[in-house]
């Protein structure tokens, strides 16, 4: 049966209730530290050795969809109303709406030691002390929108830039390439400051604290933010229709990329699945 996710801002007092939850319920259990392991495991950089399947590669965006089932399928086994709702940071824009409610997420974290001392998620609270990260921070801390060096959330207008190129991904399928929608949306540009991190990297700099680096999982507005960038997969299939993800073959011998990307038939590690097998999952899950 098809479930639905939907914009954070239109859940219910319920709702919100029953999500966060099932998010501590999850973590008592020792799943959602697995899941933090999981993505500092293949947070792979381009200056890296081997495969890069999670990020600055074109399996960018199925990887993240199977990881945001797989957490999805945690929620659900405890509580199977609920869903992994998305935040549209191109309309809440502010350090005090939605997703940043006591009765959600928690606010800001203070200016101290960014440490977030307000909602369920609150170190001070006993649910969500830190176990796995590149630090030795126990709390999760934030620094909406940067303090001392101020940067601006994505604008529509710089979603809808990526969401116009009508192909997947192009050479050299890395941090560098200049076209494709993947790139565009993930966010590796050139220069400094904002202008070299755009929609999906810009958002992860401007939640800031632990939303930085392999370990950003430690947040939960990372599931949230992630829904909502795969909501633009889905809105690109719907415009670009036929428009298949690429590369289509592995790359030959003598390409750079060889052994480092995955192609559409691949398989994505850790799971058994390819990047074709998550283009449509249209009979699990759509979007309100």
């Amino acid at each position: 049966m098809t479930y639905t996710r939907k914009d954070v801002s239109t859940l219910t007092a319920a709702e919100r209730r029953r999500f966060v939850t099932a998010m501590l319920e999850v973590k008592r259990r020792g799943e959602y530290d697995e899941f933090v392991r999981m993505h500092i495991e293949y947070y792979t950089a381009d200056g890296e050795d081997g495969l890069r399947a999670g990020h600055m590669t074109p399996s960018f965006l199925p990887w993240h969809r199977r990881f945001l089932l797989e957490l999805e399928r945690a929620l659900r086994r405890i509580d199977d109303s609920v869903t992994v709702p998305y935040w549209d940071w191109t309309r809440d824009r502010a350090t005090t709406a939605v997703p940043w409610t006591n009765d959600l997420l928690g606010g800001n974290g203070r200016r101290s030691d960014q440490q977030v001392t307000t909602g369920p998620f609150a170190y001070a609270e006993g649910n969500w002390t830190i176990e796995e990260s590149v630090t030795d921070g126990r709390f999760l801390t934030r620094d909406l929108g940067r303090a001392r060096r101020p940067i601006e959330l994505p604008t529509w207008r710089e979603v809808q830039w990526a969401l116009d190129d009508g192909v997947y991904d192009a050479a050299p399928w890395d941090s560098t390439a200049t076209e494709g929608f993947r790139n565009k949306l993930e966010g590796w540009g050139t220069g400094r400051g904002s202008a070299s991190w755009r929609n999906h990297n810009r958002v992860h700099r401007w939640v800031g604290g632990a939303m930085l680096g392999g370990a950003s999982v430690n947040d939960p507005v990372f599931w949230l933010h992630h829904a909502f960038v795969d909501l633009q997969w889905t809105r690109w299939q719907r415009l670009h229709p036929g428009a298949p993800y690429l590369p289509e073959h592995p790359p030959g011998l003598g390409d750079l990329q060889r052994g480092r990307i995955v192609a559409r038939h691949e398989k994505l590690p850790p799971w058994d699945v390819t990047p074709q097998s998550l283009e449509d999952v249209g009979r699990i899950y759509r979007y309100a």
